[in-house]
């Protein structure tokens, strides 16, 4: 089992890291990492690889991505969950209309700043730790694009919806929006990740990597040892010349290449897709 990829399912209340220690030793293997961090509280999906195919998680169709948060509204927290809370208001329940409406005003593009307790980082230093040292910092603005988002179930004070939003997206930002636009603070109580573009959980069934690639294929009409053994390529051998990133199979040996204005470079080179 050198090489596998599967979707786990983190549960609530254990570090990502933690976690995936935990797989580690579960399936007796040494090398293995994931991609798209999960916040401590939340739960849900959980890209996996061993081996090798580390190293394909920034070519994979993960995103956009999939979310089922609980809002609870009146509750402020500094982390903009229930790690910290300092104060609850106590409101009347709004009116089914008046949170669709909010809900749906969240579509597009929003451009808000990131949780202050998050995996960002200032000048090499992630923000969670500034933040639980106290030090004095300051967050850049994302932009994020929000493909929708839609009430599942109103029990005041706890609103769940589900939100699709593009990769790097702050859920934990956006449900303090959908507060602010009703007119109260509030912090996710519950949050769930449901998908990450095409993965979803199945019991952590080995996927085939080739059928997440988020990449055009492409075909070199050359000497196949010209890229199993790394030399330099031409554009002029590849079937599309076109400039672009591709994947290139060979006997069950991918191979990602680049090519551009200045040639053809070798973004992965040669990986077995043998488990």
């Amino acid at each position: 089992m050198d090489n596998r990829l599967f979707v786990a399912y983190k549960p609530a209340s254990m570090v990502s890291n933690h976690f995936l220690s935990r797989i580690k030793r579960r399936y007796n293997v040494k090398k293995a990492g994931f991609s798209g961090t999960l916040d401590p509280f939340a739960q849900g999906v959980l890209i996996i690889a061993f081996g090798q195919f580390t190293k394909l998680f920034r070519f994979l169709k993960k995103a956009p991505k999939t979310y089922r948060a609980t809002l609870w509204m009146g509750a402020s927290s500094p982390t903009l969950d229930i790690e910290k809370i300092e104060h609850v208001e106590q409101m009347m329940p709004f009116h089914p209309d008046s949170v669709n409406f909010v809900l749906q005003s969240m579509v597009g593009e929003k451009t808000y700043l990131p949780p202050k307790y998050s995996a960002k980082k200032i000048e090499g230093q992630r923000a969670y730790d500034l933040a639980r040292a106290d030090q004095a910092f300051e967050l850049k603005a994302i932009t994020s694009t929000i493909y929708d988002c839609h009430l599942v179930h109103y029990a005041h004070p706890f609103l769940t919806f589900e939100i699709t939003i593009s990769e790097g997206g702050y859920v934990r930002s956006i449900g303090a929006l959908i507060a602010e636009q009703l007119g109260f603070s509030g912090c996710l109580s519950a949050l769930e990740r449901l998908n990450e573009g095409d993965f979803f959980y199945e019991h952590e069934k080995a996927l085939n990597p080739l059928e997440y690639l988020d990449l055009p294929c492409n075909r070199y009409l050359s000497e196949p040892q010209d890229i199993l053994l790394g030399r330099k390529l031409s554009a002029q051998n590849f079937e599309n010349k076109e400039e672009g990133i591709y994947q290139i199979l060979i006997d069950e040996m991918l191979s990602v290449v680049e090519i551009s204005a200045n040639g053809v470079e070798y973004l992965l080179n040669s990986l077995s897709l043998k488990a």
